[in-house]
Parts: C-alpha cells; structure tokens; sequence
C-alpha cells in the first residue's frame, strides 16, 4: 500500500490555498510529531505485515519542519510498515528550505525523490502568490538538491493565474526545462471559496484569470514537454520514462492507501476515511497533551478549536480495526467503499492517466466489461471527440483532457445509477 503523511505547518498560509494547514502554530511540532510516530504505531499493531510501496510527505510544508523530526517519523513508518525494495519516498520542498545540511539529513532518512513547489519563475506572480521565495532561489535551491544527491526531483508550477501573460507562462516553462527536473506537475488555478485570493477576484482587487488563455498555455505545456522527452502519463503530471509519481498511481489507479495526520485520507479494507481536521485535537486523541503554550494569535480557530470536533455519521457496521480507530484514536469520517463509488471513483480517477481504463483490469476488478456498464457514455463521449476506444480499454482524447470534469461527471453519474 501506500502511506501519506501531513505536516499541516506553514510558516506563511498562501492566500490561493484551502488545503488543511496553518501558520503560527508551530510550538505544536515537537508534539505533533509525537502524535504522528504514535498514530503509526497503533495502524501498525492493528494491521501488522503491511509493507509500503510508497511513502508521501505532504501538507503544508514538510520541508519547513526540523530534519531530525522527519527522520523521526520515517523510523517510526519504517518500523510499523516494512518497505519494500526500491520504495519511493517523498517529500514536499519549499525553495527557502533547502540547505545542503537539511538535504543530507532528508537522505539520510530515507527519502529519495522531492517535489519543490516552485509555482512559477516569474518574480511578481510569485508575490501575487503570496510564496516566500523568488525565482533565484528556486533555481538555487532544485539545483542544490540535485547535487546533494536526490536523483529523482519534481517541481511544481502554476498556470492561469490573475494577469499572466502566455510570454511568461512560456519562460517559466523554459526556465523549468532547463533545471532538468524528472517529473512535472502543472495546476491550473482554482480560485477555492473562503481563501484570500478568491475574495480578492470575486471584490475586483484582483484581475479574474482567463479561462481560455489558460487553456492556451495548457496546450503550450504539452508542447513544451513533449519536445524535452517528457511523457503527459496524467492529466496534470508529466514525467521522463520510470520517473512517473508511483504513489499518485497508486490513487488514480484506486490502489491501497494510508493516511497519517489531520484531515488525512485513506482507503483500505472496503472503506474511505479521514482523520479529524484540528491539529490539536489530532494530538488529543491519541493520548497526548498539546498545550498552547507559544501559538501565535494568527493560529486557526480550527487548529486550536476548544470543544471535540463533531464526529460524521458512521456506517453501521464497521470492522474491528476501524472502530478502534475511531474510538479511541483520530478517525472521524468513515464511509463505505459501495460498488457504486468504486464504480465511480475507477473510472474518474483512471480516465485521468494517458493510458485510461484498461478493459482487462476493469473486468478483472467488476466481472463484468466496460460496455457492459457505460455503453451509452462510452459512445456519446466518443461521437463528442472526448474520447478514445478501442478493444484495450477507454482515454481521454486530446480534447478531452480540456473538459475531464465534463467526462468524470458522466461516468460518475452513470457509475451511481448502476
């Protein structure tokens, strides 16, 4: 299976971001770091002989916490879950980050691959973007990393942001190409409700990025890899041969997984769940004092929230392992893997990858075709020009990967009428 770890700490919050992370916390490392290392060895007692075939440190800013704590953690995953030759194990840099002592300590540790969240290389996007680094440092700070011995590294861009031209998208693309990165992540901007940036837009303080133009600089991006030797294997993700990210296959191909930390997720035994979402009551639950002692008044209200998080309406029956988990550990969000989900969630998650559903795996996992099920889908996508079939399987078409939501929202449809 797969292990995801979120760091939750920030040391500045950037206004486009709703994922689950906070600045002005971090008297809760030491701590939280306890809570982690002991929240891995209650899932390792509870399902002994699990080996990881991958491991992913994200958050937040992994690389913002001290290298001696995330080594603690890596021993404390490596002693619960035995991984297996080979495993790739990652970790999310921020450019200011880098040290060549923290490199070496991160080695050190086990990690093996990086993926720097540079976002762009232009120096007033990046300041837009609320990002500590400028573009100097980026380079500096991949190329560090490089020659302190990481041979797998991934870097991270952003496009379709408020007043970016098609000339800049372009350089930082070219910018990228020349650091020799392994593997390319590319996100378009999504403008989330309740982040700064989005009031911004939505008040007229900011100019509303153009759909259209970003489509142009999704297709430049194709362009551009494809000339450098990179294959587009993912939506959003583009690699050199056997650089592909194994532990994001292993969610787009609805394989095993196991979150650690607040607001994680995982899939395992016939069921999604999560932890809860505060920090502090993350740490709470698994039989640690927390304390506040130092946490700055920018804190979240969620991070330091006073009363227990209300827990979701569980399933009815739930397995030995999970109830545990839920009664006397952090879970708080569980929700059974129905046939319709995995339905669901197989084909939005498959049709992401340049190879698509394959008709054999689909068989093998539904016992039944993908005809047999998404007909109707299948040729009305394909009559479109969104999508491509054969007797091997289903994929996006070219056009197609510029309007995915509009073909995971048929099947997903589809899947729930089954």
């Amino acid at each position: 299976m797969g292990l995801y770890v979120h760091i939750p700490f920030c040391e500045t919050k950037c206004p486009y971001c709703d994922f689950n992370t906070y600045s002005g916390i971090e008297a809760l490392i030491p701590v939280y770091v306890d809570a982690l290392c002991e929240e891995a060895r209650r899932w390792a007692a509870l399902i002994p002989g699990r080996e990881a075939a991958t491991v992913f440190f994200g958050g937040g800013t992994p690389s913002y916490i001290p290298a001696g704590d995330l080594r603690r953690v890596m021993e404390a995953l490596s002693d619960g879950f035995p991984l297996v030759d080979g495993a790739e194990v990652t970790m999310e840099v921020n450019p200011g980050d880098a040290t060549p002592e923290r490199a070496e300590t991160w080695l050190s540790a086990g990690f093996n691959r990086v993926s720097m969240g540079v976002q762009s290389f232009d120096d007033r996007l990046l300041t837009l973007l609320g990002r500590r680094h400028n573009a100097a440092q980026a380079v500096e700070s991949f190329r560090l990393l490089g020659g302190a011995g990481f041979e797998n590294r991934s870097l991270d861009l952003m496009f379709g942001l408020p007043e970016q031209s098609l000339a800049q998208w372009q350089d930082s693309l070219n910018q990228a190409m020349a650091l020799e990165p392994d593997h390319v992540s590319l996100y378009g901007l999504q403008l989330e409700g309740g982040t700064p940036l989005e009031a911004d837009v939505r008040l007229g303080r900011t100019a509303r990025p153009d759909d259209d133009l970003a489509a142009d600089m999704y297709l430049a991006a194709e362009e551009t890899l494809s000339a450098a030797g990179f294959r587009h294997y993912e939506i959003s993700n583009w690699a050199l041969p056997g650089r592909e990210s194994r532990h994001n296959l292993i969610y787009w191909e609805n394989g095993p997984y196991l979150g650690l930390g607040p607001g994680a997720h995982s899939s395992l035994f016939g069921y999604r769940f999560a932890d809860m979402r505060s920090p502090r009551w993350y740490i709470r639950s698994l039989g640690i004092d927390p304390g506040v002692a130092g946490v700055t008044g920018a804190a979240s209200k969620l991070a330091l929230a006073g009363s227990p998080p209300r827990r979701a309406e569980l399933p009815e029956v739930l397995p030995d392992v999970l109830r545990n988990m839920v009664n006397d550990g952090p879970v708080d969000f569980v929700e059974e893997t129905t046939p319709q989900l995995e339905l669901a969630e197989t084909m939005m998650m498959g049709l992401r990858l340049d190879v698509g559903v394959s008709e054999k795996a689909f068989r093998e996992r539904f016992g039944r075709s993908l005809r047999d099920v998404f007909a109707t889908e299948i040729d009305a996508l394909s009559n479109e020009g969104l999508l491509e079939a054969d007797k091997t399987g289903i994929r996006l078409s070219p056009a197609g990967r510029l309007l995915g939501n509009e073909v995971f929202g048929r099947f997903v449809a589809a899947a729930e009428d089954s």
